[in-house]
């Protein structure tokens, strides 16, 4: 009987669907010249900040540039620039200045989000594709 339990005890836990971690926040600051990161998983920013290397940072959270037509976001290049982790955030300062009045975006990939068996199942998420959510800011 005591097997059933513990049984029934671990598959409940397997059964459960994952946490997320909290949305990433992003804000503006060093007067409008960067942007700030918080919000990302303190282990991963961690671990790539152990490697400067910027397209690790823009693996992760990218910055572009809003075209007119949004519907070609996904082939916009992206900013260049420099990320710096600082305590709890990761910053990130453009080569060029941000333009007064023109829109960003920053694409936070969600890594590793929808990856249970369950989620292929369900049809929530593909194989082969990586879920994200697009930060918009205005300078």
């Amino acid at each position: 009987m005591k097997k059933v339990f513990y049984f029934v005890f671990l598959l409940s836990f397997a059964c459960t669907p994952a946490k997320h971690p909290a949305a990433v926040k992003i804000r503006l600051i060093n007067n409008k010249q960067s942007v700030e990161f918080r919000g990302l998983d303190y282990a991963v920013m961690r671990e790539i900040g152990r490697d400067s290397s910027v397209q690790e940072w823009q693996s992760l959270i990218p910055v572009y540039r809003m075209p007119q037509d949004t519907d070609m976001k996904n082939y916009q290049p992206e900013q260049p620039g420099r990320y710096e982790l600082k305590d709890s955030a990761v910053v990130f300062t453009p080569d060029t200045p941000f333009i007064a009045g023109q829109v960003y975006f920053v694409r936070n990939y969600r890594l590793g989000e929808g990856s249970t068996l369950a989620d292929y199942i369900k049809g929530r998420t593909q194989p082969g594709r990586t879920r994200f959510t697009d930060l918009i800011f205005k300078q």
